[in-house]
């Protein structure tokens, strides 16, 4: 019975997950043509600091869009692993790149198709092969879970680094190196994925009718989830303000999701009791969604189709033969060795100007 039971809320995860990842996806589309038709309209637009879009019902639609998407991200961490959950999260931004070459005319390259294919594999991998964490149903055993001093190592190491981060690193290099901010929101990312579990677990005993409000842990995982999630807000908004969007949500995206699923594997001992093919089938559908997520940001600039590609290697094939028939001529026939040489003397002079010889001269 508690197999079955654990399978029916396994589901239950995995479709709040992807329903996540598609209200999500959808709200930036929304956001967007409500924005674009405001800027028609002649209002002044927000990156201007007008608050036009407030009165435009696509940006709310976007914004309830986004809200339902989060809700549904918070409740899926109460029925799914996190090992699951997070990974799925780069689902919203298949979504938003296929909305948006339907709806915005935004082109989708072939490195775009290419790595949300990529993307929808890997997913597929890892909810086939998903870790089944421990049974943790009541605040109590998650009390017992967040006690035991792996975690609570973790959880030390994790706040020293981010302190360390913040008040000695940032100020020296966080401007000119990617890596600080982003580290800082996906460590703290760690831990407030964490208090989501929990919360989570909360919400399901409140409505069981259980007296969560008098359980202290309750408060200190919705206290701790408000710093958390105030640090990443901050720390990731100043990433994308200094350093392009294309690089930091990749980035961002791998550190974030490589802490969770040690933050996870810690916390609810996932890997104990996996089989080795599911660990291979896990690393390995989480490996496919990086490389789908990195060519879908850092190549969406470039003009690049099917069309093109003949055309491509026929350029490549000519430049390769016209080099070697070049070289073939220079070498079958002896009496133009002369233009030949004379194709290499100024490599020859320019080589011993740079040594100084006074001889080139």
């Amino acid at each position: 019975m508690s197999q079955t039971r654990g399978r029916y809320d396994f589901c239950i995860g995995l479709v709040l997950a992807m329903s996540s990842s598609i209200f999500i996806g959808g709200s930036f589309i929304l956001k967007k043509k409500g924005l674009l038709r405001l800027a028609r309209k002649g209002s002044m637009r927000a990156g201007q600091g007008g608050h036009a879009y407030l009165k435009e019902w696509l940006w709310w639609a976007g914004l309830l869009s986004m809200g339902a998407g989060e809700v549904a991200n918070f409740a899926a961490y109460a029925f799914a692993p996190a090992t699951l959950v997070t990974p799925l999260g780069a689902l919203s931004v298949l979504v938003s790149a296929i909305l948006s070459s339907f709806f915005l005319n935004e082109k989708l390259n072939l490195h775009g198709k290419i790595g949300c294919l990529l993307s929808i594999l890997g997913s597929t991998v890892m909810v086939i092969h998903a870790p089944q964490e421990e049974e943790v149903e009541t605040l109590n055993e998650m009390s017992h879970k967040l006690g035991d001093p792996g975690f609570v190592v973790f959880a030390t190491l994790v706040v020293i680094v981010s302190l360390i981060l913040i008040f000695v690193v940032g100020p020296r290099h966080g401007q000119t190196n990617i890596l600080v901010y982003i580290t800082i929101c996906s460590v703290i990312g760690a831990l407030s994925v964490s208090c989501v579990k929990g919360l989570g677990i909360a919400i399901k005993e409140l409505f069981a009718g259980k007296p969560v409000l008098k359980h202290p842990l309750a408060w200190i995982l919705l206290l701790s989830l408000v710093v958390c999630v105030s640090t990443q807000i901050n720390y990731l908004n100043r990433a994308l303000d200094i350093f392009n969007t294309s690089i930091v949500t990749p980035i961002y995206y791998v550190i974030f999701t490589t802490s969770v699923l040690t933050c996870s594997a810690i916390l609810f001992k996932e890997w104990q009791h996996m089989a080795a093919d599911d660990i291979i089938g896990t690393f390995s559908g989480f490996l496919t969604i990086i490389v789908g997520i990195f060519l879908l940001h850092a190549f969406k600039d470039v003009n690049f189709t099917l069309a093109n590609l003949p055309v491509s290697l026929r350029k490549d094939e000519r430049a390769a033969n016209g080099t070697l028939l070049a070289t073939y001529d220079c070498f079958e026939h002896d009496d133009e060795g002369a233009p030949c040489l004379g194709e290499v003397q100024p490599t020859e002079n320019l080589s011993a100007r740079r040594n100084g010889s006074l001889s080139s001269f």
